[in-house]
This record gives C-alpha cells, sequence and structure tokens, in this order.
C-alpha cells in the first residue's frame, strides 16, 4: 500500500522547509531540530496523563545519568520497563521520547525509567551501551521499590532498540531473566546489506545518508570496527535463551530488513517473537500519533502485543 496519506503530508511539509540534511550539518544542529520535531510542535493538552513523573538519576557506565520514572494509571503491583530511546546514538534525550514513555506506561500497565545515555560524537560506543547496561542492572535491583513486582523488561525505537537488544544479552549472561523485550524497528546489524535500504533510502524520514552519518559519529573513532561484536550489532551474538520479544518494523523504512532478520534469527534461536511489518508507516511512526491515526493505531497494537507479553 502508499504511504498513510497523514504521514505523507508530514513528509511533505519536512522536504518543502528547506532545510539542509541533517546528514550536512552538526550534531548541536541535529538535536535542535528533533527536539523542535518532536517538543516544540507537541499540543500540551494532546500529552498522555499518567498517575506521577519523577524526574531521577542512575548509574551510567562514567557515572550517574538522568533518567524519568512514568507510573501509570492503574493501581500496582506492576513490572518495571527500561526505557532507551531513538536518534541513531546521536540525537535525542528524555524530552523528546517523553510521550513514547507515557504511551507505553499506560498501555502496558507497567512503570517505565526513561535513561538518558550518553550521545556520539561526545561519547561514541561503547558508551551508551554502557549506561544502559548499568541502568538495567540498578532497575533489576530495586524492581519493588519501582513497579512493585519481579518483572523486568526493555524496550526501545530504533538506536534504543539496538541497546535494548544488547541489554537482553547481557541480562541473560548475567542471569538475569528479562520478561520481555519491545525492539521498535532496531538497528541489529549495522553493516548488513538488505533491499529495503535501496527500496526505501530516501523520502521517507530516514535515509540511507542519515544512517551512514549516524554510524560516523557512533564508531566514526575506530580505526577498525568489528561488524559482528554483538554490542554494536546484537544480530551476530547468541540470540538462543534471550528474553520473548515483540519486534515491529514499517514498511517505508530503510531498517524494515534489518529489524526482520534479527526477528526471524531470534525466532530460529528458539526465542518467543511477536513480528509485524506495519504498512504505510514510515521510520518513526511512533511517535507520529498525533499526525496520524494509522499511526496511533500501529502504536497502541505494539503496546498491547508487549502488555500480553508482559502479563499473559
Amino acid at each position: 500500500m502508499p504511504v498513510d496519506p497523514n504521514i505523507q503530508v508530514l513528509l511533505d511539509f519536512l522536504a518543502s522547509a528547506g532545510l539542509p540534511p541533517m546528514s550536512e550539518g552538526t550534531p548541536e544542529a541535529a538535536r535542535a531540530g528533533f527536539r523542535a520535531l518532536t517538543v516544540d510542535t507537541r499540543d500540551p493538552s494532546a500529552v498522555p496523563e499518567v498517575d506521577a513523573v519523577e524526574d531521577i538519576t542512575v548509574p551510567g557506565g562514567d557515572g550517574a545519568r538522568p533518567a524519568r520514572v512514568y507510573r501509570p494509571l492503574v493501581p500496582g503491583p506492576l513490572p518495571t520497563i527500561v526505557m532507551l530511546h531513538g536518534g541513531g546514538f546521536v540525537i535525542g534525550d528524555l524530552d523528546t521520547h517523553d510521550v513514547t514513555a507515557r504511551t507505553l506506561a499506560n498501555a502496558c500497565n507497567a512503570v517505565v525509567v526513561s535513561v538518558d545515555y550518553r550521545l556520539a560524537p561526545e561519547d561514541p560506543w561503547p558508551a551508551g551501551v554502557e549506561d544502559a547496561i548499568a541502568a538495567t542492572r540498578w532497575a533489576s535491583s530495586r524492581l519493588e521499590s519501582l513497579g512493585g513486582d519481579g518483572r523486568l523488561a526493555v524496550a526501545g525505537d530504533s538506536a534504543g532498540g539496538n541497546l535494548s537488544a544488547v541489554v537482553a544479552h547481557v541480562m541473560r549472561d548475567e542471569g538475569v531473566e528479562l520478561a520481555g523485550q519491545l525492539l521498535i524497528y532496531p538497528v541489529t546489524d549495522r553493516r548488513g546489506s538488505y533491499p529495503s535500504h535501496e527500496e526505501n533510502g530516501t523520502g521517507y524520514f530516514l535515509d540511507l545518508d542519515t544512517m551512514a552519518w549516524f554510524d560516523q559519529q557512533y564508531v566514526g573513532h575506530l580505526p577498525e570496527v568489528d561488524v559482528t561484536d554483538p554490542r554494536l550489532a546484537p544480530l551476530h551474538g547468541d540470540l538462543a535463551g534471550l528474553a520473548p520479544a515483540v519486534l515491529v518494523v514499517a514498511e517505508y523504512d530503510p531498517l524494515r530488513d534489518d529489524g526482520l532478520a534479527y526477528a526471524a534469527a531470534l525466532s530460529a534461536a528458539g526465542v518467543p517473537v511477536e513480528v509485524r511489518t506495519f504498512e504505510g508507516m514510515v521510520h518513526g511512526f511512533a511517535d507520529m500519533g498525533r499526525h496520524s491515526p494509522a499511526a496511533q493505531a500501529a502504536l497502541d497494537e505494539t503496546c498491547a502485543l508487549f502488555r500480553t507479553v508482559l502479563h499473559g
């Protein structure tokens, strides 16, 4: 099917704005532009209500990191989800993914701990990985005070999906049983070549030039990159015994086939995985509900699938 008409309006607006491509600018400009798109244009009255929001700090790989705890409009005890935001490991923060965290908390009946991990190029790989792992370890030791029961899960979109997948590997290896992992159009094979790269490489919000730019910021400091390092490309790790997964991708996303390859590999390794390809959607649809009812429906279905994983 064609791109959802409401999302196409958004794509046309962005194309007509005449702004230089992200790949031709600085990380600072990219961050400001992303906040303008996700935060500055947000209607406060449309922000989902939750029971409570608390700004805290959590351990990172090199000192404390900001985090935000969201408690949903349902009584406990509840599972806890460590959420890791997307943004190519370069952009994004607690505010850009505030609505996603609120939606996840309410729709999944869970306490969400959103983590502000370090970003490249100031703090390139593996800084963000180390922060994500440290924060999840911290949450695993405080489940009673956070959610009230023993269930712990991870969730993330795009780069955050990559970090969530990596964390799931590490937690398994450390003997911490996760209740689930929610991977929304994740990056799992950073140097793989897939048909969706060419089919969706331009014109659909995320493009190949931006992906390459993100990659340069994240790992360009390394003289040689081991593309099979599971902390960088979880597709190449041992997948047996990982937590049950919900993995969703968008039809018009260059990362579509990357995510589907990971879902297939999880299934082949015996990991329960629910997979959805949302037709007409583009990368970033999880935060496009205010623009597109179809995008909101896709996010609602995604959350319903993960709620089933968490609560049975």
